[in-house]
């Protein structure tokens, strides 16, 4: 099964025909199967476009599935993984993040300009990786089809075509037309980038695949291509999503009930899904156009433009809705930009995240924050109500008042962090994944209201899922042809 030492033997690309079709999932599982059968192997994404970050090991920040892709590959997040990041704070517009350090702010058309440099960077990152380990995948993003971004492409089959490595299209069954888009996929390439794609994997099939198999035929009889597998759909299945924020819910009268407001630059959302798969909580997110309901907790997420979100929640009604959720002697926490709406004001006088100037917060604490030009990225640990908490900070606001001196949250290893009110009703903290370790879970939740104890392990969930997905693609997949794929 093993390939030469080369760069096309250790380099394979796994793009989608759409958003969504399973790139991050596959690369992770991927990577798992690879681990398991005694190889090193790193995830790589060239370009990454989310709100969904993580802090590298390095003191960068990368895409948030690129951390759970080197969990299953036993690394810790590396800048490398994912030398270039955009983090959109305008509709129009990014926070560009070089080898995990933001560069600047650019819209589309700047950011266009800048993408022969930006190749670079890729470039230097793969090169590094394919030198340390015997295996590279790689993730596309969205579509390679997409023709209004191919010019300067360097996220799908302008990587490719740099780095000269072979590629696998996925395309999802689940949301129907999965043969109209891999020929469609195709069709839209330029002959050498056809030639490049290797081969096809089928993923999300419910149902007898006896069914599909003169479909799969046909496929392969167009195309010249093989079939390399077809994943079913696994029912239950949990990684941390790229960007998306899930809409299942549970709904039972008898749990802690956690709303959480989707503001319209969320960050990070990930810090939720130990809740969201609590057996104990009832979680859900609010969307834009819906009221707050009557809950035991709100949670004021993280957002990549503090400011902007202060002025949607309140276009929202929902800080009526916090008014009167207080008002009831219920809880409220905020994390990271969260934790900042709290204070009284929030400045921006460089213009970092959007327009300079000022904003109003919530007035809940007696704290200003101020937006700086470089950004905080570190591990965290320390002590939050009485449980131990780690988690991982990414934010450019400093946040200073005589409230945080008197209440902090947390005692950490570089002083103090975040704000309890005396009446231990509201909670702040600039650190993300705080619900990840079950101490700390386990304490906040109980400050919310939670009487009852769950042995819910959310790190042994991951791992599970990641050894079940690669029991599934050593199932379902071609491994040996997949491995041995050269361009």
């Amino acid at each position: 099964m093993a390939a030469e030492r080369t760069l096309n033997a250790a380099t394979l690309m796994v793009q989608g025909t759409t958003s969504d079709a399973g790139k991050s999932v596959m690369v992770a599982g991927l990577c798992r199967v690879l681990k398991r059968r005694g190889f090193s192997v790193a995830p790589f994404k060239p370009q990454n476009m989310a709100l969904n970050s993580a802090v590298t090991v390095d003191g960068g920040e990368i895409g948030r599935a690129q951390a759970v892709q080197a969990r299953a590959c036993g690394l810790s997040p590396h800048t490398d993984m994912n030398p270039v990041l955009l983090k959109p704070n305008t509709d129009i517009g990014a926070q560009v993040v070089i080898h995990g350090k933001a560069l600047s702010n650019m819209d589309a058309a700047v950011y266009h300009n800048y993408k022969p440099r930006a190749l670079q960077a890729v470039l230097e990152s793969h090169s590094r990786l394919v030198e340390r380990y015997d295996y590279v995948v790689v993730e596309g993003a969205g579509s390679p089809a997409e023709i209004n971004l191919r010019e300067g492409d360097i996220a799908n089959m302008g990587f490719a075509e740099a780095a000269d490595c072979p590629v696998i299209l996925v395309a999802d069954i689940d949301r129907g037309g999965v043969f109209a888009h891999i020929v469609g996929t195709l069709a839209l390439l330029s002959e050498s980038e056809r030639a490049r794609v290797k081969g096809f994997i089928i993923n999300r099939f419910r149902g007898d695949i006896a069914l599909l198999q003169n479909g799969l035929n046909w496929l392969e009889d167009y195309t010249g291509k093989p079939v390399l597998g077809v994943v079913p759909y696994l029912q239950d299945f949990y990684l941390e999503a790229e960007d998306a924020v899930d809409r299942s819910q549970v709904l039972d009268d008898s749990l802690l009930r956690v709303c959480v407001p989707v503001f319209s630059r969320i960050g990070n959302h990930t810090d939720f899904d130990p809740l969201r798969l609590h057996p104990l909580v009832d979680f859900q997110y609010v969307r834009p156009g819906q009221a707050i309901p009557e809950c035991d907790l709100i949670i004021l997420p993280g957002t990549k433009n503090t400011r902007s979100d202060l002025d949607f929640l309140r276009a929202q009604g929902w800080d009526q809705s916090i008014q009167k959720h207080l008002t009831l002697g219920k809880k409220l926490m905020g994390i990271c930009g969260g934790f900042q709406m709290l204070g009284r004001q929030v400045h921006d006088p460089k213009g970092i995240e959007s327009a300079a100037g000022s904003t109003t917060a919530l007035g809940l604490a007696d704290f200003d924050t101020t937006m700086t030009e470089s950004k905080i990225l570190r591990h965290t640990t320390g002590t939050l109500l009485g449980g131990e908490a780690q988690g991982y900070e990414i934010h450019c606001g400093i946040s200073s008042g005589p409230d945080l001196d008197k209440y902090p949250a947390l005692t950490v290893e570089h002083g103090r962090d975040g704000y309890l009110s005396e009446n231990g009703q509201v909670l702040g903290t600039y650190l993300h994944g705080v619900f990840d370790k079950k101490s700390a879970r386990d304490a906040i939740l109980q400050w919310a209201g939670l009487n009852q104890s769950s042995d819910f392990d959310f790190e042994s969930l991951l791992e599970k899922n990641l050894n079940r997905l690669a029991d599934c693609l050593e199932e379902h997949l071609d491994i040996e042809a997949l491995f041995s794929l050269k361009h």
